[in-house]
């Protein structure tokens, strides 16, 4: 554990789950999921035989060609509609505490016809100080016809632009019309993620940047084009906020946020851990990948006690419509039916790219 300007919103897609709004063209009907479902694996030929077989090994290198906004935000909302949907089997995440508040192993698996996988994710909250990745995952892939694994991926980038891609598909349905400013709490990974994931649904005239540690936050602001500043002024009149942290307390206040703005709230993925403060939480209307998982994994949930509106793959399907000039709050936890559809998109695209040499 990335343009159109319309009808003056600086959001690249038309479509809008805000309620009052035209109903989101990205919305995927039934019949429209079982088609995406049954040719997710299209143009992927079953092997004639265990002597044909072979399993492949997908570093970052072969990843990152073929792994791309454009296609995964979209392939993401399929994925939490079909989720939000009951056509997924998934338990939720199987935390193993290592060392407390340091190292944890995670184990996701999910079936999402026609594939099949898991991720093992070590979590080390620890390997910050020494500079070191947080989140460190693999994930297998496997023929749900025969059981037979097809590949075996770097769960690194996968991980990280798939949390991303789900923001980015729940920004394009809530984000306030005409959104321009955009506040990130956090100057890691993530935050680097979604500033290009966010970039692909929104026209951004300021990205903010605040970090506990300043002299992150002003590399950041240098690398990215962002003004570094402290959290407050960072999400006063922000249109758009993550919080892409490692913190175990608040680091957003409800009363910082204007009537409208969008949350996306990525870090606190323990039942004892926040981000966001109850004002925040209670005050807002609150979306979140999977209700099951918010209600055991969120502290931000759990703690605040705030009511759940919709899972995002609601929103995705229009079957949940967002009230109109809401405040919203999106609690991403990371799903496996994410990493697994991640996998299968990876696959199949490196696959074909072998198949067309």
């Amino acid at each position: 554990m990335v343009t159109g300007r319309i009808d003056g919103c600086a959001c690249r897609i038309r479509a809008h789950s805000r309620g009052g709004q035209p109903r989101a063209r990205t919305a995927v009907p039934g019949a429209m999921r079982e088609k995406d479902s049954a040719t997710l694996g299209a143009g992927r030929k079953s092997p004639a035989g265990p002597e044909t077989h072979m399993t492949r090994m997908l570093n970052d290198s072969e990843i990152a060609p073929v792994l791309t906004y454009e296609r995964l935000i979209p392939a993401m909302e399929r994925a939490l509609a079909a989720f939000s949907a009951g056509e997924v089997m998934q338990p939720v995440r199987t935390m193993i505490t290592v060392e407390a508040g340091q190292r944890f192993l995670g184990v996701m698996p999910a079936v999402i016809p026609p594939s099949m996988g898991a991720k093992l994710v070590c979590f080390y909250p620890k390997n910050a100080a020494k500079e070191l990745p947080t989140h460190l995952a693999s994930i297998v892939l496997f023929e749900s016809d025969t059981g037979r694994p097809l590949a075996f991926l770097d769960g690194r980038r996968i991980t990280e632009m798939r949390t991303a891609a789900v923001s980015a598909a729940v920004t394009r349905h809530l984000a306030p019309p005409g959104a321009r400013v955009l506040a990130l709490l956090g100057s890691g990974v993530q935050a680097a993620a979604h500033l290009e994931a966010l970039r692909h649904v929104c026209r951004f005239d300021e990205v903010r940047v605040w970090s506990r540690n300043a002299a992150h936050a002003r590399e950041f602001a240098a690398r990215h084009g962002a003004r570094a500043m402290e959290a407050q002024a960072a999400v006063r009149g922000a249109d758009v906020i993550v919080t892409a942290t490692a913190s175990q307390d608040p680091v957003l206040r409800g009363q910082w946020l204007k009537p409208g703005a969008h949350v996306n709230a990525v870090g606190a993925c323990l039942p004892s851990w926040r981000e966001l403060d109850d004002e925040a939480m209670t005050g807002s209307t609150l979306i979140v990948d999977s209700r099951e998982a918010a209600l055991r994994e969120s502290g931000d949930v759990i703690l605040s006690q705030a009511p759940i509106f919709a899972e995002a793959g609601e929103v995705f399907a229009g079957t949940r419509r967002v009230p109109p000039a809401a405040t919203t709050v999106f609690k991403s936890l990371g799903l496996a039916v994410e990493d697994v559809a991640t996998a299968q998109l990876v696959y199949d695209a490196v696959t074909a790219g072998v198949a067309a040499r």
